[in-house]
């Protein structure tokens, strides 16, 4: 299948007006013009390799869309495939997580609840159109849901650990305030009753057992499994180094800059959120992925909480330093790609996955077809087939009554 007339984005170039052939689900060739027996025009739109979202947290909400409200899961996974189709991406990286129940929570990221979505999404994985992954997002803190860490481990049903810590008073919630503000928002509560709960949990922070030693047998499985371990939410150079010395390859929302700074000198991939790119500003009031990307530190984009923000972002951040599209697409596609160790997709060239996404700029960013390994997973019916194509059939349909 021929697919002519984009604007093709390559590793290090982009094709002003190319075609690609598809063969077998992968792409088999590459033209710097357009071809006559093409089977579907794009009109000058963009061609993209397909996105790989490492850290998506949205399918916990479209399971229990609200607190205590649960839909059926096979249904609330089958909706948020539909989404991430639409939205251009062809790998999805699901992060659930481990930290047990608890006053704001619910159950939603108890440690059961977890567990039945993962054995749901891997049942349901030949039927999903996206490739679905599974992210556990570990909390330090709650040491009991090792062991079950470890049994998915040896199952094979991980391929991304987050360490993550979110105390209040560090991390993602280094001011505490803003933090207590946001959950009685949130939770309909009163201000006195969300300072009790962030006291709690302040509290049991000092009441843990060993982490340390938890998070080595942890590390040392992941190693051993060819599992990647990140960190999440990196805000000193002594926590950077001390999750690097523990394996972690990957910085995760780091929240300073000298944090993805240190990141970087010690090899490690950052990665940041599509919606704080797109905004211009953390929500958290943390590090901007605008300032880290012109700093030159930001390796990747995740959906994060809105995978919508994708397409956007990347068209912005094009904008803001040296190599343009190219190098703001690779955030989405060759980057991640390479940190996790995906050696069959992320890019547009011969022999990889045909994992493509077609959009337009303008006159708002929209992605109008997504295609993974060939196959088109989505399509708003704004993908016209080649005019050549139109009168093959034609002609194949008019062959076809001459024989009547």
């Amino acid at each position: 299948m021929w697919l002519s007339e984009f604007e093709i984005v390559l590793r290090d170039r982009v094709i002003a007006c190319g075609a690609l052939r598809i063969e077998n689900g992968r792409i088999a060739e590459i033209r710097d013009e357009p071809v006559e027996q093409a089977d579907i025009s794009g009109g000058g739109r963009l061609l993209l390799p397909g996105f790989i979202d490492m850290h998506g947290d949205m399918v916990e909400r479209e399971v229990e869309p609200r607190i205590g409200v649960h839909v059926p899961m096979r249904i609330g996974i089958a909706e948020l495939d539909k989404k991430l189709a639409s939205c251009g991406v062809t790998t999805a990286y699901a992060a659930l997580s481990f930290i047990g129940a608890s006053v704001t929570s619910g159950v939603l990221r108890s440690e059961d609840h977890t567990t039945t979505i993962i054995d749901t999404m891997t049942a349901m994985k030949g039927d999903l159109l996206v490739d679905h992954r599974i992210h556990a997002r570990f909390e330090v803190t709650f040491t009991p849901a090792v062991p079950m860490l470890q049994k998915l481990m040896d199952a094979g049903r991980l391929h991304l650990i987050s360490l993550m810590d979110h105390t209040p008073g560090q991390g993602q919630y280094r001011d505490v305030e803003l933090y207590i503000a946001r959950i009685a928002k949130e939770r309909g509560m009163s201000v006195a009753a969300a300072s009790e709960v962030v006291g709690k949990r302040m509290a049991g922070r000092e009441g843990q057992g060993d982490v340390l030693n938890a998070l080595q047998d942890l590390s040392a499985r992941a190693r051993a499994r060819g599992i990647v371990l990140a960190s999440h939410d990196d805000d000193t150079l002594e926590k950077v180094e001390l999750v690097h010395g523990l394996g972690a390859m990957l910085s995760e929302f780091p929240v300073t800059l000298e944090a993805a700074r240190e990141a970087r000198r010690l090899g490690m991939h950052t990665a940041m959120g599509a919606p704080n790119a797109l905004r211009g500003e953390s929500y958290s009031g943390n590090l901007s992925a605008r300032e880290a990307y012109e700093a030159g530190l930001l390796d990747m984009l995740a959906s994060d909480y809105h995978p919508a923000s994708i397409l956007p972002a990347i068209l912005g951040l094009a904008e803001l330093r040296d190599g343009g599209l190219v190098a703001a697409a690779a955030l989405t596609s060759a980057n991640p790609a390479a940190a996790l160790g995906l050696t069959d997709r992320g890019a547009i060239e011969p022999g990889l996955l045909a994992d493509l996404v077609v959009a337009d700029r303008q006159p708002v960013p929209r992605v109008r077809a997504t295609f993974r390994a060939g196959r088109m997973i989505y399509g708003d019916g704004t993908l016209a087939p080649a005019r050549n194509a139109q009168h093959s059939q034609v002609e194949r349909a008019t062959a076809g009554l001459e024989l009547l």
